[in-house]
Order: structure tokens, then sequence, then C-alpha cells
């Protein structure tokens, strides 16, 4: 199979992530209205683990490192990880080798997982505000 065509799933990712990107930067998320509300925190009044990430790209995008962090913490330290991933699914596909990557080992997923769950439940407890959007 060409490079081209191995190519295509992981470019398709890019600019779906990129034109997403552009949206939520000229699309203000902190202005209500603008996008629908998080469909968990509608129905619960609970934070979900990506609740505030439009808004935590919307101030990356803009240069407010310190308040993109403050939006969602977790999305905030976990996108250079995603860019990783992509970055060596890129690699992969372009040299035709099947895509390894620590990450995508079963312990690594089960501990991410782990993460994110006691993420989600900690960010609702009263005394870790700091951690809501």
């Amino acid at each position: 199979m060409p490079a081209r065509r191995r190519l295509r799933a992981p470019l398709a990712v890019f600019g779906a992530a990129a034109a997403a990107t552009v949206v939520v930067t000229f699309v203000d998320p902190h202005a209500p209205g603008h996008y629908p509300t998080c469909p968990f925190l509608f129905l619960t009044g609970y934070y979900c683990p990506g609740c505030g990430g439009l808004r935590m790209v919307n101030s990356l995008t803009h240069g407010h490192v310190a308040a993109a962090f403050g939006f969602n913490p977790l999305v905030f330290l976990l996108t250079p990880v995603a860019g990783y991933v992509w970055a060596r699914w890129t690699y992969c596909a372009a040299r035709g080798l099947p895509v390894t990557s620590v990450l995508l080992r079963r312990g690594v997923l089960a501990g991410l997982f782990g993460l994110l769950l006691v993420y989600w439940i900690v960010r609702n407890m009263p005394f870790a505000h700091a951690l809501a959007p």
C-alpha cells in the first residue's frame, strides 16, 4: 500500500482537530449559547472529565496558558501525550509499520482509564473546587 494511502487516517484526524481548534479559537466558548451544554453536566449537575475542555482550547490558542490549565488540568496535561500518540501513529503509517507505543499497552490504558475515573470523581468533590472548570 502506498504511503499516501496509509497516511489518510492520521492526516484526516489532524485536519479534523485543526478545524475544530480554529472554530473554538474564533467562536468563544466562554460566552453562553455558542456551544451545547455538556450532556452529563446538564443531566446530573456534575462535571465530566472533559468539562472545560473547549474553554481550555480557546484560552490556550489565545496564549492564556494559566487560564487554560485552570479550565481542565487533566486534558491540558494529556494534550502533549495525545500529540505524541498521533505523531507515533503517523510515523508508523508512513513507514508501513504496525502502530506500537508504550501508551497502547493494556496496563497503560487501564492506568489512564483509572486516572480519568479518579479525576472525574475528585473534581466533583467539595474539597477539590480547584479542579472544577
